[in-house]
């Protein structure tokens, strides 16, 4: 029997495979390659620069498209897929719901699915309340990246409620080593020596430098964090936008808010998510506090991959991944700036805790978010819910 052919539509805003795309894309660069046992994908995407058209990676075949907009984007997808179409068994599309009623309308023969990486996408002012269920009505599958994330579909339309699976996100564990295990004590101990970081307590923040990730609780909690830890040093990992350096006035403030300590931060420009591992290796606790509500934060397990302890908000799919007082810390949104610092100086001052913390995260990881469990689970999505 041939194998059945899946076709990703990923959302046309950055290239793919990148070291500078959003999460959404580096889900399915990860995913795909897991899924070839038993499927043959095609990915599409955005065409940029000289990069081909047509390109077979790893053995996953790339298509890249114009996309000047959304619409001409999609259009141009929907004239590939018909090239196809005798071939296909399925088509993921990926965060975009005006994509799936674009395409039903187009390929109505054809099973399509929606995998949700975000709320922003069904959410306004992206799309009303009338638009999203039509859209989510022409999906025959909805996958999302968290129990919070489904809860949050069907109360937008209840309607769907069948059809939201979740599938939980994953991490490559062959690039993010625990800290505690042999060989990532050894690779630990050269990165803290290249960057002259011998005797720091080391608090990292790794991700997007905008209001809703709350970085300023971070920022603001320094002060207290220096009084108790004199040797604690926060390390500020990103940019506002994906793949740029560019400066807007909420990063400047947080630059100019951390005067006060300066000897005792570091801002570190956006770097490509290839580089992301070596950067957690320095850390002995990861702060995630973003006071509103993330679906899930792939930072978080690479983290615990890494064997570092996790401080976040109890908000969002974040309470999904971190085990409160097991691999982490959890804080109410409310309770972030009266609370943050101490959660903070309480991990640094006790190295037993951090060790245990660490390798119960790596262990969680090893059990439940790789990238060969979230392929694994996808894959059962297509031979039972889906027939394929």
């Amino acid at each position: 029997m041939d194998m059945p052919v899946v076709a990703f539509v990923t959302p046309g805003t950055f290239d793919i495979p990148s070291a500078t795309s959003s999460s959404v894309e580096l889900v399915v660069e990860h995913v795909v390659p897991y899924l070839m046992r038993e499927a043959m994908p095609i990915v599409f995407g955005r065409k940029s620069g000289r990069r081909p058209g047509f390109e077979v990676r790893g053995g996953v075949r790339y298509v890249r498209l114009a996309a000047p907009s959304p619409l001409r984007y999609i259009r141009n997808v929907s004239r590939k897929l018909k090239e196809h179409e005798h071939s296909l068994s399925w088509i993921q599309v990926e965060n975009r719901p005006r994509f799936v009623r674009y395409l039903r309308k187009r390929h109505p023969g054809l099973k399509i699915g929606l995998f949700l990486h975000s709320l922003t996408f069904i959410s306004r002012p992206h799309i009303q309340v009338a638009e999203l269920k039509a859209c989510l009505a022409a999906a025959d599958r909805i996958i999302v990246n968290s129990h919070f994330l489904k809860e949050r579909v069907i109360r937008k339309v209840p309607q769907v409620k069948a059809k939201v699976s979740v599938n939980h996100l994953g991490v490559d564990q062959h690039r993010f080593i625990s800290r505690w295990s042999e060989e990532g004590a050894a690779q630990r101990r050269e990165a803290i020596a290249h960057r002259g970081y011998e005797g720091k307590k080391i608090i990292m923040y790794v991700g997007r430098l905008i209001p809703i990730k709350g970085v300023h609780h971070l920022i603001q909690a320094m002060p207290r964090i220096v009084a108790q830890v004199p040797e604690a040093m926060l390390i500020v990992v990103g940019s506002a936008f994906y793949g740029s350096k560019r400066m807007t006035p909420y990063v400047r403030r947080l630059r100019r808010s951390s005067r006060r300590v300066r000897r005792h931060i570091r801002f570190i420009p956006y770097i490509p998510h290839s580089s992301i591992p070596e950067w957690f290796r320095l850390a002995d606790v990861l702060v995630v506090p973003s006071p509103s509500n993330e679906a899930f934060g792939l930072v978080n397990v690479e983290a615990m991959a890494s064997g570092v302890p996790v401080i976040a908000s109890r908000s969002g799919g974040m309470k999904e991944i971190i085990e409160h007082g097991v691999t982490g810390l959890l804080i109410a949104p409310s309770e972030l700036r009266r609370d943050l610092a101490a959660q903070i100086i309480a991990l640094l001052n006790d190295d037993e805790i951090r060790e245990r913390m660490g390798e119960a995260g790596s262990q969680r990881v090893e059990e439940h978010f790789t990238w060969s469990n979230t392929a694994e689970r996808l894959l059962q999505l297509y031979k039972t819910d889906m027939k394929i």
